[in-house]
């Protein structure tokens, strides 16, 4: 088969099939994109000419690159390439797969920052008005209190906030529906302050910020009535946190670490936090008991009298 025609297939059963994120199927569209051009350089242009060795070639010169690829970038391009391969011969489009020797690189693992609960309760805090006094960015730090209370509750996504209608937590339900990646749906619970701060945003803020805009069901909304986009979500968490005066970076990813991590230090058992999360793997979940790991270490090192 032409090796464009390939592609295409594969990115449609990958989008179809699949029901992979807009995101991670822009990813693949780039990682297959540069082997496609990379192939068609080395006069490759149908899959049957492609063999394991000149797979190992085209991951050589790419580990090669100067400067060097990240780690984790660079193991996600083989995955795409193996994707890619692994579909030809599941289709019988290929005899055999020229990818299977590929190694992944060793990812460094990084463990999430997460912030402390002072630091969590400030940021909050600051992204919500001035108590007693009125003024006309209310309505825009109802929302913001509201994005952020519900980012901490639930440990979502931003992105997967972003997707929220108002019929989604709308009424006296303390349960929360999240559609996560590959629209695989999940239940998490919302405590009472981030139901508090949504039930205040309903009725004080979106009639407002909605009469600016078109008619739309999104929870979300921007100060133009239009739904709220993940980088106006971002740019939301930045202005809390200076208003805040943190001095830690801080991102919608901060608040699922710090989630999960508080959870963990609760007591909470690394399965339920594995579900919260909508993690396909437990493995995956396990990276945050290091990080609860490390605290008890900590504090057993500056409170034990013979600890040092």
């Amino acid at each position: 088969m032409k090796l464009e025609r390939a592609i295409d297939a594969y990115l449609r059963h990958i989008t179809i099939e699949r029901g992979l994120s807009e995101h991670t199927i822009a990813a693949y569209r780039r990682d297959l994109g540069g082997y496609g051009e990379w192939l068609a350089a080395a006069g490759v242009e149908d899959t049957s000419d492609i063999t394991p060795a000149v797979v190992a070639q085209f991951a050589a010169e790419r580990a090669a690159a100067d400067p060097p690829p990240a780690a984790t970038s660079l193991a996600r391009l083989q995955s795409s390439v193996r994707g890619l391969h692994r579909f030809l011969v599941r289709e019988g489009i290929e005899l055999s797969d020229a990818s299977d020797r590929l190694t992944p690189p060793k990812t460094p693992q990084r463990l999430p920052k997460a912030l402390t609960i002072d630091q969590i309760a400030a940021l909050l805090d600051a992204a919500g008005p001035a108590p007693g006094i009125a003024t006309e960015t209310d309505a825009i730090r109802l929302r913001d209190r509201a994005l952020l209370e519900l980012l901490y509750a639930t440990g979502a996504r931003v992105s997967e906030l972003m997707q929220l209608d108002v019929d989604d937590i709308a009424g006296d339900t303390e349960l929360l529906r999240v559609r996560g990646k590959g629209q695989k749906e999940r239940i998490v619970p919302v405590g009472s302050y981030a139901r508090a701060a949504v039930d205040a945003y309903l009725a004080r803020s979106r009639p407002e910020l909605s009469r600016r805009g078109h008619a739309t069901p999104r929870l979300f909304l921007g100060a133009r009535g239009a739904p709220l986009s993940r980088q106006g979500a971002w740019l939301i968490i930045q202005a809390a946190a200076e208003r805040a005066g943190l001095q830690a970076h801080v991102s919608p990813h901060t608040f699922r670490h710090s989630f999960a991590t508080h959870l963990l230090q609760g007591g909470a058992d690394v399965r339920v936090v594995q579900e919260l999360l909508g993690h396909a793997s437990v493995a995956t979940t396990q990276i945050y008991t290091h990080v609860t790991v490390d605290a008890l270490r900590d504090v057993y090192l500056t409170s034990h009298p013979r600890a040092r």
